[in-house]
């Protein structure tokens, strides 16, 4: 749907909204400036990224991590789930809500059609649109003790080899209990959402997003013995690093990568923020339904 609007001026603007978008999306071009116009009519001054600078006359432009300061009503997603992911870490901190419209293809955080983009725009505009709020996991990577760094993720953390190297030994604790040792090619620690991503392709379970707990996932486990592990999320998970002279790395959410040395402790407790999702009405069934294609043959 196309909409292109008078031009209104600032002084006019008494509400904010901000868009962030999928690098590299040549349909942008063209959805991007219709949104800004259709927000602008509505009397929204619009914040975006640098991605979506490109496409935007004059609007206030910011890198994704000095977005929360601004303090919009909500915040557009153009693109998948990886982009969406981005947003939300970015503005968890202040619970600023989040609307994914799916410009990838499978998307299940991104569920809103692009041709239900401004139907589901004037719904929340009038404050017809659902929220639901998402857990995050809250990780640090400990080396002799001392945390030399600390990420929020909505989907998951990943311990893993490297593309080389070969299995890793991965030591694994649940509230400072020994539970097991692992010979993988990595454990995955994923929230509920996280579920759906890779934990799921690596044989875990699908939690519903309001299940108080987190799931544990080993990837290419040398024992079949090994197999998925879900525990409360007032729990602290736990994972040593042995890996000698090989390769490891810590991924949050599959975007932000570190490297792990041997000794080194990754450990995962439930974040104090919190992910707040504008959804339509479809439920999370439904979304299941529509995306991994059930009952269809």
């Amino acid at each position: 749907m196309e909409y292109n609007p008078a031009f209104i001026s600032r002084s006019n603007f008494v509400k904010a909204a901000a868009i962030f978008s999928k690098p590299g999306k040549a349909e942008l071009s063209r959805i991007a400036p219709q949104l800004i116009a259709w927000l602008r009519s509505r009397g929204y001054r619009v914040y975006v990224d640098r991605e979506t600078q490109r496409y935007s006359e004059g609007d206030d432009t910011f890198d994704r991590v000095d977005m929360a300061a601004q303090k919009p009503q909500f915040v557009v997603v153009l693109g998948g789930d990886g982009t969406l992911l981005a947003a939300a870490r970015a503005v968890s901190v202040a619970g600023i809500p989040v609307l994914g419209v799916n410009l990838g293809s499978l998307g299940f955080l991104t569920e809103v059609p692009l041709e239900e983009l401004y139907s589901t725009l004037e719904a929340l505009d009038r404050d017809r649109c659902t929220t639901e709020t998402r857990s995050m996991l809250r990780c640090q990577l400990l080396r002799g003790g001392t945390a030399i760094a600390t990420y929020d993720a909505l989907n998951d953390v990943v311990v893993n080899k490297s593309a080389i190297a070969r299995l890793a030994n991965l030591d694994l604790y649940i509230d400072q209990e020994f539970v097991s040792s692992y010979k993988a090619d990595g454990l995955i620690i994923a929230t509920p959402t996280g579920s759906t991503a890779y934990s799921l392709s690596a044989g875990g379970p699908i939690l519903t997003p309001l299940v108080d707990a987190f799931v544990i996932t080993p990837v290419s486990a040398h024992s079949l013995a090994h197999r998925p592990l879900v525990v409360r999320d007032s729990v602290e998970v736990s994972v040593q690093v042995n890996t000698e002279e090989e390769e490891a790395y810590l991924s949050v959410d599959g975007q932000v990568g570190i490297r792990v040395v041997h000794g080194d402790r990754v450990t995962c407790r439930k974040s104090e923020h919190r992910v707040r999702l504008l959804r339509m009405q479809r439920t999370f069934f439904e979304v299941l339904r529509t995306k991994l294609k059930w009952g269809q043959t």
